[in-house]
């Protein structure tokens, strides 16, 4: 096959019908990030194991509180407000938040300047959000209390380890 003009790319061979190109001089510039890069398998394993811490300190807490109103001497409608179908839950939100954490975590990692700051008043702000809700409910006095402390170790339980994870998961770029 014979082409009527020839220019410095044509390369072809008059045997076979490909095209060769010449390959380029310069090097295509690399399409790696220049800042640190997210480790977001570590970042949700640690927000699942978080998920699991809380689930377990809700019902540890919710247990201690139970015994205690078996020891103290209170009215019948305290103790029912910790019974085993509100223990239940509280694990299941305990957990839940746990995971929205670390959600929120990943978010501000990828779009925010200082997101260990910003994520640490947003898991404060929350936390103290679930220990005034008890207080201002129905709730006799002693159970919105004990109620009010079990979220305040919740929360702080979170907290510590969403912070701690997310500040762990980010590597420098490799060179």
């Amino acid at each position: 096959m014979s082409a009527p003009y020839t220019t410095a790319y044509d390369t072809t061979d008059d045997t076979t019908d490909t095209l060769r190109l010449p390959r380029p001089t310069e090097t295509v510039p690399h399409r790696r990030p220049t800042g640190p890069v997210l480790d977001a398998t570590r970042l949700w394993t640690g927000g699942l194991a978080t998920a699991a811490v809380a689930a377990l300190v809700a019902l540890v807490g919710t247990l201690v509180v139970q015994v205690l109103f078996r020891i103290a001497p209170v009215s019948t409608a305290t103790t029912h407000t910790v019974d085993t179908t509100a223990t239940g839950l509280l694990c299941l939100l305990a957990a839940a938040a746990a995971l929205a954490a670390t959600g929120i975590a990943h978010l501000l990692l990828v779009s925010t300047p200082n997101p260990l700051g910003y994520l640490g008043w947003i898991i404060g702000l929350s936390t103290a959000t679930a220990v005034v809700l008890p207080l201002l409910g129905t709730l006799p006095i002693i159970a919105a209390a004990a109620t009010a402390v079990v979220h305040l170790v919740i929360g702080l339980a979170i907290g510590s380890l969403v912070v701690g994870t997310a500040a762990t998961v980010r590597r420098p770029t490799a060179s």
